[in-house]
């Protein structure tokens, strides 16, 4: 069987995984970046954490699965009367059975000002331009904000919050700033953190964040942002460091393509009871419109029932029909805390940690063997020299 998957996030890479297992089929992974991207610690190496656990290169993932073809390509086009897709290097690619991976991008929702002030930490590019930008702020401007703002008040969002005040303090001392009081904004459209998440688990994260300082702000609309400030429910906060992990959208791909798809009113894709459209193509992860897709463990799970079916399909048996799961949630805030949810369960604090730790090693080891996956994971609590090397005050 060949099939041929977009996409080179947990959704994607664990759905080739799957398929690499029978080595009869022959599988091809287009992906536009040639690391995987383990999106769920981002906001650890945005705050100085080693490198090693946020990417990994997919020929290392697939160097012994000589099953697998890695394609470094940005598919554009798809083709399902033609079976073909087409890409933005001129290619086209010709495929028997397709998995759509995609993840999802960036939205500002039209606010002014954001998409050009607003910093990210959604990958690698994003997390190396907002730390020059801190690097020129302490190193050549020798000083630091009035306030560092992050606006969103999710997973990323409240992760990054709890340690990025003890980041600059680190960073500050490191340029030998003078010690100086670092004032973390959080800022939140809804009337509370994490909506998706339990008002217990809502309430007890805003009450750790305070207590590591952060000042939350809720159900405050940001309205536009300037090189020096960002309008919230009217009020201007003087901020050359805004940090945006707010807002997603569907991948730009399906809207080019949409006679090919049905959107759900979230603009995810409409998929039947397989994981599949009208017109026979698998979309998972992220991108489909299931009741908890949006999460790493739930493009796992996906990635892991359409491998079982492709595996049903070629033993000649009935297909599954997709259950959707809800998974384990688990939110780190700081060195030793945590909440954990799942089920009308909830821990927090250190026992929340550990079950952080245990979540974290899992999901390594769902896309990476045994030994490297140890590695990775424990690479977690490394710091590593900054891209920019501190220089002694002048």
């Amino acid at each position: 069987m060949k099939v041929t998957i977009v996409g080179g996030g947990f959704g994607g890479v664990k759905t080739a995984l799957e398929l690499a297992k029978n080595k009869q089929n022959r599988v091809t992974l287009i992906s536009d970046k040639d690391e995987f991207q383990f999106y769920p610690v981002l906001y650890a190496t945005a705050t100085g954490r080693s490198h090693l656990q946020s990417w990994v290169p997919l020929g290392t993932i697939f160097a012994d699965k000589p099953n697998v073809d890695v394609v470094l390509d940005s598919v554009t086009n798809v083709n399902p009367t033609k079976k073909q897709l087409q890409a933005a290097s001129g290619n086209t690619y010709e495929y028997e059975h397709l998995v759509l991976a995609l993840g999802t991008v960036t939205t500002y929702f039209g606010i002014k000002g954001l998409d050009h002030y607003a910093f990210g930490i959604k990958s690698e590019a994003e997390i190396h331009k907002l730390k020059h930008h801190l690097f020129q702020q302490m190193n050549e401007q020798r000083t630091v904000d009035k306030h560092y703002v992050i606006v969103g008040g999710g997973p990323t969002g409240v992760e990054l919050a709890a340690t990025l005040g003890s980041y600059l303090k680190r960073l500050s001392k490191d340029y030998g700033l003078p010690n100086r009081k670092i004032r973390i904004n959080l800022v939140e459209a809804s009337p509370r953190l994490l909506p998706r998440m339990h008002p217990k688990t809502s309430e007890r994260v805003k009450k750790r964040l305070e207590k590591l300082g952060v000042h939350v702000e809720l159900d405050k609309k940001v309205e536009s942002a300037t090189a020096n400030s960002l309008t919230i429910s009217g009020v201007p906060l003087n901020s050359q460091t805004i940090i945006w992990t707010s807002g997603v959208a569907n991948h730009p791909f399906y809207m080019a393509n949409d006679k090919h798809f049905e959107f759900a009113k979230n603009g995810k894709i409409v998929v039947n009871q397989y994981m599949r459209t009208k017109d026979g193509i698998y979309v998972i992860g992220d991108n489909a419109a299931t009741p908890f897709s949006g999460l790493a463990q739930t493009a796992l799970y996906d990635a892991h029932f359409v491998g079982h079916n492709f595996k049903l399909r070629q033993a000649h048996k009935p297909l599954k029909k997709y259950h959707p799961r809800l998974q384990p949630v688990v939110i780190p805030l700081g060195e030793d805390w945590a909440a954990f949810e799942w089920h009308g369960i909830r821990v927090y604090g250190w026992i929340g940690a550990l079950m952080h730790h245990a979540a974290d090693a899992l999901m390594y080891y769902d896309v990476l063997p045994l030994f490297r996956a140890l590695s990775v994971w424990r690479s977690r609590g490394d710091y590593e020299r900054d891209y920019f090397t501190p220089t002694p005050p002048r």
